[in-house]
């Protein structure tokens, strides 16, 4: 992991940020595109990052405020600044995929550290995410709680799985239950 490094994401990455979703996603009919990608990114610039090494880009994350208990539709585009209509006390990382070269690394967690970092810095009090393709056992291992009552957009499929995670502290695992306007 000697090398590697996390940034922002930027303009010039947009080609391999793009590339990698699609190969990520597209066999499993869960590929967003790119304007979508980049919706997401205008929402929140300063919690999208990209991972490098001495080779190039190795991955990416992008996240941004999103009310806890949703999540953006993979089938359509953020409105410009409303991110969800979010409170700001939940942070979503919505894509993170690493490269197929660099995987095996331990790149993933270290990108999802950085964000939890980053959104405690920020005062958001939650992390959640849509895990797909049975990506659930990975989350649950980083400390985030499966939450089946949350309804997903369509555009997830059947197998995807709500989840979330407490960032007031490293050892803080309590997320409140969504109200009934919040399920499905």
């Amino acid at each position: 992991m000697s090398g590697t490094r996390i940034r922002l994401l930027r303009e010039g990455d947009w080609p391999d940020v793009i590339a990698a979703e699609e190969r990520a996603y597209a066999p499993s009919g869960l590929s967003e595109g790119g304007e979508a990608l980049r919706s997401r990114h205008r929402a929140s610039p300063s919690t999208c990052f990209v991972l490098e090494d001495a080779e190039g880009f190795c991955g990416y994350l992008l996240a941004l405020p999103y009310p806890l208990f949703r999540c953006p539709d993979l089938s359509r585009a953020e409105s410009d600044g409303a991110a969800g209509g979010s409170d700001g006390s939940n942070l979503h990382a919505h894509d993170l995929v690493i490269a197929e070269r660099a995987r095996g690394r331990g790149l993933a967690d270290r990108l999802l550290l950085h964000l939890e970092e980053t959104g405690r810095e920020a005062g958001y009090r939650t992390l959640s995410l849509v895990a797909v393709r049975g990506s659930h056992v990975l989350w649950a291992r980083l400390g985030y709680r499966a939450r089946p009552d949350v309804g997903l957009p369509e555009s997830y499929g059947t197998e995807a799985v709500y989840m979330a995670k407490a960032l007031e502290s490293p050892s803080a695992d309590t997320v409140p239950s969504p109200s009934r306007a919040e399920v499905g």
